[in-house]
């Protein structure tokens, strides 16, 4: 019967760790999401920073093409052309 009582104290033993290393791993798990959580919030404000900081840059880019930069006439040209025609657009769905 000793023998029994040692084979059942080592698998209690054992499965103490186990439960252990269990809890260990849990808590390090919620460790874990809450910092891919926090990282996932601040790649969210930085990629809308970052279009912040395209769309000035596109404005930018607008205004000193508008100011005599020759460097994007032609994106400006294009721009001005695309506006044009949705205005005339409007115009003709407002005069029907």
């Amino acid at each position: 019967m000793s023998k029994i009582e040692d084979v059942v104290d080592s698998l209690e033993n054992k499965i103490s760790k186990v439960l252990h290393k269990l809890e260990v791993l849990k808590q390090t798990n919620a460790k874990i999401s809450e910092e891919l959580a926090i990282h996932q919030q601040k790649s969210i404000q930085q990629q809308e920073e970052l279009s912040s900081w395209i769309e000035k840059y596109e404005s930018l880019k607008m205004a000193n093409s508008l100011l005599g930069s020759d460097d994007n006439n032609r994106e400006t040209k294009l721009k001005i052309n695309t506006l044009i025609r949705d205005i005339d657009y409007c115009i003709t769905q407002l005069s029907e």
